[in-house]
């Protein structure tokens, strides 16, 4: 498709049009919050930085390390799931069923070159469930969200032509995310080594939008649109080793690896041409153009007395392996390519300390029962911006757990978690994004299996 052809107006504009679009989309929002356009509420997210890649990846956390920032490799607990290392299922409780679910509340502030603007959303954050099958055997499922796209954005300039003074207006617009379903197990073959793994089934859509309209009617619109239906499988192993220290102190290990493998999914480019509600123009399909990296994790965690824990976790995904659909030259017939090419990413580390403390985990007062839990994560970016690395992420958490007490259980816990994180870029004038973040779970654990005596 030839859109310089397409308007007597269309020549210089359309040549505009492709610069702009070669230039980096965090530079059209910041245009967006320096003209006051304000960003649409969305489910998750409302960041531009989500444009790329498969969105912002979830970091995993659930009710019982939220506040943590996420530590999880090496946590081990018969009342609580870790769905992050399957090895540690082993060590559910043979009385109870587990059940957790989360949700989280978002401030977002915005900043770019000193321009800031706020924005408010929800997400779901997890549902899981688990249960000891037989001695040393247990059993997980759970419902997860592996990333999130959501932003809204436009800006608009006025254009001096020989009729008159038109305004152009781009709006950048994305949403979807993925979301996965997961079975697993974790089996302790001898006391001090557990194995488990997760299998799951990874869904999703994605769609991303760019349109450029004017104020003249007679000028055709032209939306760019970049789609994907992802199905694939997701496979997780995970090991955890225990190592008594004394009888009041352990430490464990915990070993993670998630399989990467290529997508089986298409993604669709759609470069059309509106006028008068008649639509035209080409599209591309990018066959079996996405993949996901190989991960590696690494964690220890310090237990004393059932009183203290302390963890360190790093994370490593190897984004750079993975590939991703890209437009490409133009073919010897003249029009572009659309296919699945490596550059995109580049790998993502991530370290991650937390701490729990309990005054006393089986205390006959309420407050000896409450949980204080702290946490600081780095995690470098996944996704590359014009070539240059994207944001760097820091987060800083805190939170509480609450014992829910009745007069047969007194297990359960209400987690609230309060999460300071800030998105910086490495390049100047690009947006810096803070958000403050309210994340409120349930823990249920109920001794459904045990048997009652009757006198």
């Amino acid at each position: 498709m030839n859109i310089l052809k397409k308007e007597p107006y269309g020549p210089a504009r359309w040549r505009r049009g492709a610069a702009r679009a070669g230039q980096s989309l965090l530079l059209a929002a910041a245009f967006a919050i320096g003209t006051g356009e304000a960003l649409a509420q969305t489910n998750g997210s409302n960041s531009p930085y989500s444009r790329y890649g498969f969105g912002l990846l979830s970091d995993g956390g659930q009710g019982f390390n939220k506040a943590m920032s996420g530590l999880s490799y090496g946590m081990r607990n018969g009342s609580e799931l870790n769905s992050k290392n399957p090895a540690s299922y082993s060590a559910i409780d043979s009385l109870s069923f587990l059940f957790d679910a989360g949700f989280s509340l978002q401030n977002a502030n915005l900043d770019a070159n000193g321009r800031k603007i706020n924005a408010r959303n929800t997400s779901f954050d997890y549902l899981t469930m688990g249960f000891r099958a037989t001695e040393n055997l247990g059993i997980s499922l759970g419902l997860l969200p592996f990333s999130t796209i959501g932003y809204s954005m436009s800006n608009s300039e006025t254009l001096v032509e020989s009729t008159g003074e038109i305004v152009q207006t781009e709006s950048y617009s994305g949403d979807g995310g993925l979301h996965e379903v997961y079975a697993g197990v974790g089996w302790r073959p001898f006391k001090p080594l557990s194995v488990g793994v997760n299998a799951g089934y990874l869904w999703g859509d994605m769609t991303h939008t760019i349109m450029a309209s004017f104020s003249d009617a007679s000028i055709a619109s032209r939306r760019r649109q970049y789609t994907a239906d992802i199905r694939t499988y997701k496979i997780d192993f995970g090991l955890q080793y225990e190592q008594r220290l004394g009888k009041a102190d352990w430490l464990t290990l915990g070993l993670t690896y998630g399989l990467g493998h290529d997508i089986k999914s298409n993604g669709l480019y759609y470069d059309q041409l509106i006028s008068n509600n008649t639509v035209s123009g080409d599209t591309l399909v990018a066959h079996d153009a996405y993949g996901l990296p190989h991960s590696f994790g690494v964690g220890l965690a310090w237990t004393h007395k059932n009183q203290l824990r302390v963890g360190a976790d790093y994370t490593l995904q190897k984004w750079q392996d993975v590939q991703s659909p890209q437009l490409l030259g133009n073919t010897p017939g003249g029009t572009p390519s659309y296919a699945g090419v490596k550059g995109a990413y580049t790998d993502m580390h991530r370290i991650v300390v937390g701490m729990e403390y309990v005054h006393d985990p089986t205390g006959l007062r309420w407050r000896d029962r409450i949980r204080y839990r702290a946490g600081f994560a780095y995690t470098s970016p996944y996704t590359r911006v014009n070539g240059l690395d994207g944001p760097r992420d820091y987060q800083v958490s805190l939170g509480v757990a609450l014992p829910i007490i009745n007069f047969y259980n007194n297990r359960s816990l209400l987690n609230i978690s309060a999460q300071y994180e800030r998105v910086k870029p490495q390049v100047a004038g690009m947006i810096t994004e803070n958000y403050l973040r309210i994340s409120i779970g349930l823990s249920f654990n109920e001794r459904w299996f045990m048997k009652w005596k009757v006198e």
